[in-house]
């Protein structure tokens, strides 16, 4: 079982949730830049939560299926098709083998996430699949994919087989999806204007009055320069009362720091371990998507939380899951 590359696309990795536990020693987290994008797309094909996708930035690959395949592409809208036929986003769907799985421009999104049943045969890393590319690290050979390499698929569980006779191929047809889909409440929005939820940081009230303010009243372009590493933002500059230095510290998925220009970074997958410019603000955990989202030229709105609202938030976002969780589960073992 395998699929090939035909085309690369812009950006194509093999991702997981990370590498857990090794901070201590300087090896950075890494992982899915949308990683609830990554779990959803793994549970609809009855993989674990944790598998390794293919995640897609901006323009998509083309690839062949080397053998019948269950198949979900979740996140972002890349335009998918097979054998230049729509396919849905969010869905289980089972794919013929030779069929080709193309995608086009970004309808909505920045990043898309292909998960195949069973996963892919990846040697871990220091616990994790997920390519960190400025190391050469994990992922298929250290690097993005490039045209004519095959990546070979495990097994699927028997959930995922279970999955599979549950949407039968039908003759003359390259894939059939499934009839049931996600809850609403997990589908990413498709709105160029996003507003994001910030837990004040650390040195927040270091800053003027006035760049307080614009925080929360003001827009925020993405800037082309932002990668895995880090969203940059471009707006009015926010300025401190006086200069200071900041000891270096940890920061985590979703810090916001501040450097000399004034000019926010959201910290994201491939950040560092530790940061030493002022924290102005931490991204609640559930809006994490939207920035992962958000492409070059893009707006942010920023929106003052309480760290109990952003808690309930998450909270929240996880009972969804486990309840998309249960009903695959079911939905599997009642043939």
């Amino acid at each position: 079982m395998a699929l090939t590359i035909l085309k690369p696309g812009l950006l194509t990795t093999i991702q997981d949730l990370g590498r857990i536990g090794y901070q201590k020693h300087g090896i950075i987290i890494s992982g899915a830049m949308d990683s609830v994008s990554l779990r959803l797309a793994n549970l609809l094909v009855g993989n674990e939560e944790d598998e390794g996708v293919l995640e897609l930035t901006l323009s998509g690959p083309t690839l062949r299926f080397e053998k019948d395949t269950l198949i979900a592409i979740t996140g972002g809208d890349l335009s998918p098709t097979i054998n230049q036929k729509e396919i849905p986003l969010s869905k289980a769907v089972h794919v013929k083998k030779g069929s080709v799985l193309t995608f086009g421009p970004s309808k909505y999104g920045c990043r898309s996430y292909l998960a195949c049943a069973g996963g892919f045969q990846i040697t871990k890393v220091f616990g994790s699949m997920s390519t960190y590319l400025r190391a050469s690290l994990g992922g298929f050979h250290g690097r993005a994919l490039k045209q004519g390499d095959v990546i070979e698929l495990r097994m699927p569980s028997q959930l995922s087989k279970n999955l599979i006779q549950s949407i039968p191929l039908t003759e003359g047809r390259a894939f059939q999806a499934s009839r049931w889909t996600m809850s609403q409440a997990l589908l990413p929005s498709s709105t160029q204007e996003r507003g994001v939820r910030l837990i004040k940081g650390p040195q927040f009230s270091d800053f003027t009055k006035v760049s307080q303010e614009v925080l929360w009243s003001k827009a925020f372009k993405i800037s082309p320069q932002s990668d895995r590493m880090g969203c940059r933002l471009e707006g009015e500059p926010l300025r401190l009362e006086k200069s200071m230095e900041v000891l270096s510290e940890p920061v985590t998925l979703g810090t916001i720091q501040v450097p000399p220009d004034g000019n926010p970074i959201i910290l994201l997958a491939d950040r560092q371990t530790i940061g030493g410019y002022p924290k102005v603000a931490q991204v609640a955990a559930v809006d994490l998507p939207i920035i992962a989202q958000a492409k070059p030229g893009d707006q942010l709105f920023f929106k003052e939380i309480l760290l109990e609202e952003a808690e309930q938030l998450y909270l929240q976002r996880e009972k969804d899951i486990t309840h998309l969780k249960t009903g695959l589960y079911l939905k599997g073992y009642e043939l």
